[in-house]
């Protein structure tokens, strides 16, 4: 019909499909009926899986659970194939179980010669090269059902033939996922799952993908170092907000058991523009050392560099540090850096920060065994931050014997068993003063 009967008028009628309601929903038997929780017993639940690297079980909340699901993810060299090729190793070797590690980015050779250097020889830990998902459903059924651990390495190179479009898309990342998801859930295995990610550092693929996984881990760490943060983003059995350190070696992903000791130069003699500060990572409190460093400039606009801090803080705190503590920065370059490759955005550091950089404006080098814990406000004054107990702990195992800290801190926080004088100042001025009167050639003992 080219005219409309109402208008008359011609060349205004468009063909429309009638709408059509979706058809209700039916009930249908359950497979398994609904249970109460006063029947599952622990037995059935089953322990935890270690994964023999107690830095890894302690991220995962002491190891894994029966059937769940573990997305690591994280650059290219990161090192999380090799984190998880050393895990599955050790599973082998201590259960006497099959562990199967299916790759769809490399093939079984390249995979024994990675596994041969870093020693994961285990008879029981089994290779497999594939990116379709039914192949790798395939390896899996021929291990039969006493599978430990399954690896794939990574989900977006693995794609499903019943489900169009490319490997790595957004419909294919979610069928593989939830069909593995499913799988480790009915069969109760440990599913590890490498993740890919974008030039934002996010996981390739939907955001879904996250919510399907019941742990979400991300591994960091600068290329230029070879430090790696091992960081609890989700965990639906353990804390999520745990770190774990490894050092990446020719022989694979070490464990690092007091990370303090590589984020803080180790002197004989104290050094202008130094200053320790405790940060924390997680729920574990770590010694940074903070370097600053004053120059006079001849331009007229005076370099800001920082490395390791957020700029936008430290910007802020040489703003503080001059108008506060009357240290004259305004043609000066200033540079901020930690050692050791440490990323820090943590509050706690500010007093470091401050002291630092006042530090090297003065050329006056700090006590070696002073340590700073603050925040440093807009106003000058310094403010209490989350864990305060564990960080002058951990400061003072590591052999510092002041510690400067937020005034307050004496009514709550214990410090019978801390073996330091801990120093309670209020103001910038106030840790200035105070470290003004101290001994600077002291080694640290």
């Amino acid at each position: 019909m080219g005219r409309c009967g109402e208008c008359q008028a011609w060349g205004t009628v468009e063909e429309a499909s009638a709408a059509v309601a979706a058809p209700a929903a039916r009930a249908t038997v359950p497979d398994r009926p609904a249970r109460r929780v006063s029947e599952i017993s622990e037995a059935e639940v089953g322990g935890r899986l270690r994964t023999g690297m107690p830095e890894l079980d302690r991220v995962l909340g002491g190891g894994l659970v029966t059937g769940q699901v573990l997305l690591l993810s994280g650059e290219p060299g990161a090192g999380k194939s090799t984190l998880l090729l050393i895990a599955a190793d050790a599973v082998a070797a201590s259960t006497g179980r099959p562990v199967l590690y299916v790759s769809g980015e490399e093939s079984v050779h390249q995979i024994a010669t990675r596994a041969r250097r870093i020693g994961a020889t285990s008879e029981h830990l089994y290779l497999a090269d594939s990116g379709d998902l039914g192949q790798a459903i395939g390896h899996l059924d021929a291990l039969g059902t006493d599978v430990a651990l399954v690896i794939v390495d990574s989900v977006q190179t693995v794609s499903s033939a019943e489900v169009e479009g490319r490997a790595g898309g957004v419909a294919q990342v979610m069928a593989v996922a939830t069909t593995l998801t499913r799988l480790a859930k009915t069969r109760g295995i440990p599913l590890c799952l490498v993740g890919q990610v974008t030039k934002e550092s996010t996981v390739a693929g939907p955001r879904a993908l996250e919510h399907v996984v019941d742990t979400t881990l991300s591994m960091e760490g600068d290329r230029q170092t070879t430090l790696r943060l091992l960081r609890a983003v989700k965990n639906r059995f353990g804390p999520a907000d745990e770190v774990a350190c490894f050092e990446q070696t020719d022989t694979g992903m070490v464990e690092v058991a007091d990370p303090s000791e590589l984020f803080r130069g180790v002197r004989e003699l104290p050094v202008a523009g130094t200053c320790i500060a405790v940060t924390v990572e997680g729920r574990r409190p770590l010694l940074a050392e903070v370097q600053a460093l004053v120059s006079k400039s001849g331009a007229p606009n005076p370099r800001r560099g920082v490395t390791g801090l957020d700029s936008s803080r430290v910007s802020m705190l040489i703003a503080v540090t001059e108008r506060i503590a009357g240290v004259q920065l305004y043609d000066k370059d200033v540079f901020a850096a930690t050692v050791g490759g440490m990323r820090s955005n943590d509050p706690g550091s500010d007093l470091g920060v401050c002291l630092a950089i006042a530090s090297a404006a003065a050329d006056r080098p700090l006590p070696l065994d002073v340590a700073a814990i603050g925040e440093v406000s807009l106003s000058g004054d310094i403010r209490r931050v989350t864990m305060l107990s564990q960080r002058i702990a951990e400061a003072a195992r590591l052999g510092h014997r002041r510690i400067l800290v937020p005034a307050g801190t004496r009514e709550t926080v214990p410090l019978e068993k801390i073996r330091a004088t801990v120093i309670e100042v209020g103001t910038i001025q106030q840790a200035l003063s105070a470290l003004s009167n101290m001994d600077t050639g002291e080694a640290r003992r």
